[in-house]
């Protein structure tokens, strides 16, 4: 009988207690939610444990304030920072969540030293950039968790605006995660068919500037972030890598020539499996796409260069 794996995520808000608790049900790793906040992993840990006799998988979630849970871990998923408050710039959020950032990643590489870590703290781009200076890690082993989620709100969209099963919606958005995100069209399609032949060019338009501001509608609906789709979308990276799925998945990686981009962690597709990135997949872009995802990479440039890590 093989160990089961052990899968630590760092803060229990919203996000990270919701990939917690879709790791606990996916029920072939052992979780720690780790948080500064004394007895909220704890509780939450106890709540995602509880749930297993409800749906049938084993309880192995445990809640800690302390890193010393956490060593061993094969994956470590970051969700720890600052949600950007009102009045607060982007500068101040970064600066912010570069400490938060930096202080986790040397808590968990020094229990961890083999670890590979998923960054979903924002601004996302930047913060990858911190994970990978601070742990000393090589690029396959720190990357981010962004595009499955935009892709997810994109393909949504276009399952609602055809009618079709959202199974049948292949999409693919890359760049930052932000307003410039960069929705690939020209790759889109619905059961094979190009996205062009069902929808309009006006219709598409919408549906991409939606999806652009997926993270903003729903801030502005609830007053805080999302957290079901962010949450499901870094287990599905988590699920890939213990498994050895070798999915192929929208991601923030490292960049060392790709896509004409160097030395920044962008949103591409990548192959995900046991030893982290192993490969970086490049769509083929039209030219109002590239164009858009050059405009994206300057963008993400910007907010790194606040950093004090990088």
């Amino acid at each position: 009988m093989s160990k089961r794996c052990k899968v630590t995520v760092v803060g229990a808000g919203n996000v990270g207690a919701t990939c917690a608790q879709v790791l606990a049900v996916r029920d072939y790793a052992d979780v720690v939610l780790v948080d500064i906040k004394e007895g909220l992993p704890q509780g939450k840990a106890l709540d995602i444990n509880q749930m297993g006799a409800v749906l049938g998988y084993e309880p192995n979630v445990t809640g800690s304030n302390d890193y010393a849970a956490t060593a061993g871990s094969e994956v470590v998923v970051i969700t720890a920072g600052l949600p950007r408050s009102p009045g607060m710039s982007r500068d101040d959020l970064v600066s912010t969540n570069e400490k938060i950032v930096k202080d986790v990643t040397e808590k968990v590489v020094a229990q961890s030293p083999d670890t590979i870590l998923i960054v979903v703290s924002n601004p996302l781009d930047a913060m990858c950039h911190v994970a990978k200076n601070v742990s000393g890690f090589p690029k396959e082993r720190v990357f981010g968790q962004a595009g499955i989620l935009d892709t997810a709100r994109l393909q949504t969209f276009i399952a609602w605006e055809t009618g079709a099963s959202i199974k049948d919606v292949s999409a693919v958005v890359l760049g930052g995660h932000g307003d410039q995100m960069v929705s690939v069209v020209s790759a889109t399609t619905v059961g094979g068919v190009p996205i062009r032949k069902l929808v309009s060019e006006e219709r598409i338009a919408a549906l991409v500037a939606r999806t652009a501001k997926g993270g903003g509608e729903l801030v502005q609906l609830m007053g805080t972030s999302a957290w079901y789709a962010p949450g499901a979308a870094a287990a599905q990276m988590v699920d890939s890598i213990l498994l050895d799925s070798k999915r192929v998945l929208p991601c923030t990686a490292f960049l060392d020539g790709e896509y004409g981009i160097d030395g920044l962690y962008m949103g591409v597709p990548v192959k995900l499996g046991s030893k982290g990135v192993e490969q970086i997949l490049e769509v083929d872009l039209d030219d109002t796409e590239r164009a858009a995802l050059g405009k994206s990479a300057a963008a993400v440039r910007e907010v790194v260069s606040v950093l004090t890590t990088a």
